[in-house]
């Protein structure tokens, strides 16, 4: 036990009453934030300091015989029962993460990076297979093309198997060998006591094998990037920020592809504005139409359509073209058209227009 001692309510940054429950949510959020897999190298040694720290207040205020010795005499009471092994032993440091053990949680939250679980909830094993890369490729689309749906080709470079080596990374004849350093795990160790840490191997870079005659075509890489080709349907619908997941079309790594990703991005149009699974355009009409109203012919998605215009329609007005809209990607709902009216005004008139003009004002006294 260290010289001073800080409390390991105070530790945890819970209150004294703390149930259980709350002891488990502060513990798990301070591993999460201090674990020193997570920090940089010149800070390992203070979050290893202050990881063993937090542990050991769990251990203890999760335990409800060391909790109640603890809040009845403090750090001595401790001291004076139990060696540090004997404070982790019993500690049911698996429930903090549901059940799965830090194991899991911590290859998932560094990709399997270093961490050993305590003792008694088994290790990882070094090596873990991955699965390739993802790709991210963008789709610049026409707005018809995302109403209706296209195909669209994409070229672009991943990495594919190796074909003189298999994937093995190994020259023809020969075979990986398991690591002298890390004895396969694809990990070191380091630690006392009940807590140990682990970081990859530098030998074999978590491999768990090393490769003594490496493969001329892939330099034992077992991959080589080569150029692909790939078709992807774009579904009517789709808008800017859609994105399209085409399975086992990633770069290969040892345990599969990876995913690939197209992101779509529809261009603007001249004519139309997207609002969702609707469109809406502005339509321009005489001011003689507007009085009197009349048809009109509108140009719409799938091309023009005759539009009825009312007599006294007004600057601005919206009329509603039903099923003239995009497909919704989900709902598969078609929406439709908003047509705003705009009205124009002759910049310029004969003299029997104005001649004209200026009698029907007088009608309307105006």
């Amino acid at each position: 036990m260290p010289a001073t001692q800080r409390d390991y309510y105070e530790i945890l940054g819970v209150e004294k009453g703390a149930s259980v429950d709350d002891v488990k949510k502060a513990y798990r959020q301070l591993v999460l934030k201090c674990h020193p897999d997570r920090v940089a190298e010149d800070k390992k040694k203070e979050a290893e300091a202050q990881f063993k720290e937090i542990s050991e207040a769990y251990a203890v205020l999760s335990d409800p015989q060391k909790r109640q010795l603890y809040d009845q005499y403090g750090h001595s009471g401790i001291d004076s029962r139990y060696s540090t092994d004997d404070i982790f032993r019993n500690a049911d440091f698996s429930e903090i993460f549901g059940g799965s053990g830090f194991s899991s949680v911590f290859e998932e939250l560094f990709g399997g990076g270093g961490f050993d679980a305590f003792s008694g909830g088994g290790r990882r094993s070094g090596g873990r297979q991955r699965r390739g890369e993802d790709i991210n490729a963008e789709a610049a689309i026409t707005l018809e093309q995302a109403a209706f749906g296209t195909e669209k080709t994409v070229s672009y470079t991943r990495y594919d198997n190796c074909g003189q080596c298999q994937g093995t990374g190994a020259a023809s004849g020969t075979k990986k060998e398991t690591c002298g350093m890390c004895g396969g795990h694809g990990v070191v160790s380091s630690g006392r006591g009940f807590i140990s840490f682990s970081q990859t191997c530098p030998k074999c870079s978590g491999a768990g094998s090393v490769i003594k005659n490496p493969c001329g075509a892939c330099s034992g890489a077992g991959r080589v990037r080569q150029q692909h080709t790939l078709t992807v349907n774009i579904p009517a619908g789709v808008d800017t920020g859609s994105v399209l997941r085409l399975r086992d079309e990633g770069h290969h790594g040892p345990s599969g592809r990876g995913e690939f990703y197209l992101h779509i991005a529809v261009k603007p149009h001249e004519v139309f504005e997207r609002q969702g699974s609707h469109v809406r355009c502005r339509y321009p009409i005489s001011v003689i139409k507007a009085i009197l109203g009349g048809d009109a012919d509108v140009p719409t998605l799938t091309g023009k359509v005759r539009m009825k215009i009312p007599p006294g329609t007004q600057p601005s007005a919206v009329f509603r073209l039903k099923g003239k809209g995009i497909v919704d990607l989900h709902s598969k709902r078609i929406g439709d058209q908003m047509v705003e009216i705009e009205i124009k005004i002759p910049e310029k008139l004969s003299n029997a227009e104005r001649k004209l003009l200026n009698d029907w004002a007088k009608l309307r006294q105006e």
